[in-house]
């Protein structure tokens, strides 16, 4: 005789499908652990019989569940729960901005080897030029060039990482106590460089063609502004996901030429290469540091960035690199040249483009309209919340063991009127992932009760 299930069959109280209402409650019941690892669930007809659903509800329910990791299927059995640990105290980071891993230990173990088969010793045994080797200048502005910047190797410094060249552009354009404009939600490391230069950060609003121009040249009338800059990621703009148009694009260009502005361009987030927007470098390279990285389409661990520079900066940027570094790590460098040239470069990317369209797919199946979708996959995503819900998800989403990125960090200016979480799906492995998501829908779905809104910060 089939063992019965111990599920008490409920549909979760929600005014969506019957569908979905099966798929939350039974994904509440096996996150929280009331349905242990391996559970029975209950057959088809019965359970539709139960709930007075229909029996192609159950199955379709089923199939969600099972496409999220939750339950398995096993012919002639049945259905059972296939998450363990349900209760587990380990926290789930959705906190750390990180591509999926993608590189194997076959593939370092055969980079490493090719490196000590062919050993250059010199790069090992002095020190760099301040900008890096010619090669590798070269090799990393080719890498540009295929990405839609036409990068000059002679323009072009390598740094540790894109925050690194960061460093190094903010302190080329920027002098201590003036002003940077940026985005109202930005990138929290550059919010961190900018106290630590002493700069005053302005956050410009943003719509969904990202930065509003016009608030920028109010902001800069208001001001008076002559020694100042422009920070932007124009494209997968961090945290907020935005894409900024191509019309956008040429309008900030504009501004910028004639109130004679340089504009920093962070392009970190360029995960393909079949984006028909042209870089803003490409539209005003005469203006516009361009910085780009390894770490974040590559792997974090290579802390491999480069900051194009326009021609008539660069020297003033090379002296900026020598006050902050002495040179680039030898063995990361000689890693991105067999990487570059072997095409363990063009691999490793691809794997992460397929890995991070697959979890932003299931993000978006989870989170439906919840989410922002700016039209591009990404590792991280933005979940815009009403102001006074925001701190209240950042706690629940603690106390049930999923860290989240601090709203605090990516806001220029508190209590601006965009609010939201970023999200970042790359870093944990989908089990954890679809954890995670489940619990955030729950929690969203909390804090649109009244009784929720006033959940204590």
């Amino acid at each position: 005789m089939r063992e019965r299930s111990p599920w008490q069959p409920r549909l979760a109280e929600q005014t969506t499908s019957p569908t979905e209402r099966l798929v939350l409650a039974l994904s509440e019941d096996i996150l929280s652990g009331l349905l242990p690892y391996g559970a029975r669930l209950p057959a088809h007809r019965d359970l539709a019989d139960t709930l007075s659903i229909g029996l192609g509800t159950v199955t379709k329910a089923y199939g969600i569940l099972e496409k999220r990791g939750l339950v398995r299927s096993v012919k002639g059995s049945g259905m059972f729960v296939a998450l363990a640990n349900a209760r587990s105290a380990e926290v789930i980071d959705l906190s750390q901005n990180t591509p999926p891993a993608a590189l194997t230990a076959r593939s370092l173990g055969a980079t490493l080897t090719a490196i000590a088969r062919r050993p250059d010793m010199d790069m090992f045994n002095f020190y760099a030029p301040p900008a890096g080797h010619d090669e590798h200048r070269r090799l990393l502005a080719r890498w540009f060039t295929q990405l839609g910047v036409e990068a000059n190797a002679e323009q072009l410094i390598i740094t540790s990482g894109a925050q690194h060249a960061l460093s190094v552009a903010l302190s080329t354009v920027c002098k201590p106590f003036s002003t940077l404009y940026v985005e109202a939600q930005t990138y929290s490391g550059l919010i961190q460089l900018s106290r630590l230069l002493n700069l005053t950060l302005v956050g410009i609003p943003m719509d969904d063609d990202g930065m509003d121009v016009k608030a920028l040249e109010a902001a800069l009338d208001a001001r008076g502004e002559h020694n100042a800059a422009v920070y932007v990621t124009p494209l997968l703009q961090s945290p907020s996901t935005r894409v900024m148009s191509l019309t956008r694009r040429h309008e900030l260009v504009r501004i910028c030429r004639e109130r004679k502005l340089f504009i920093i361009e962070d392009d970190v987030y360029r995960l393909t290469r079949n984006i028909d927007i042209p870089q803003i470098t490409r539209l005003a390279p005469e203006i516009t540091l361009y910085v780009n990285s390894l770490s974040k389409i590559l792997n974090p661990a290579l802390r491999i960035g480069g900051l194009l520079l326009p021609k008539a900066l660069y020297a003033q940027g090379e002296s900026m690199l020598r006050t902050t570094a002495i040179m680039v790590s030898p063995l990361s460098c000689a890693i991105m040249e067999q990487w570059l040239l072997d095409g363990t470069a063009e691999t490793v990317t691809l794997a992460i483009e397929q890995e991070t369209t697959r979890r932003y797919a299931l993000a978006r199946d989870i989170l439906g309209e919840n989410l922002y979708h700016s039209g591009l996959p990404s590792f991280h995503l933005w979940l815009p919340l009403p102001r006074e819900n925001v701190h209240p998800f950042y706690e629940a989403a603690l106390a049930a063991g999923i860290k989240v990125t601090s709203p605090a960090s990516t806001e220029v200016t508190p209590f601006a009127d965009q609010a939201g979480i970023r999200l970042c799906i790359g870093g944990p492995d989908m089990e954890k992932l679809t954890q995670a998501l489940l619990i955030i829908k729950r929690i969203i779905t909390q804090l649109k009760r009244p009784a929720m809104l006033n959940y204590p910060v």
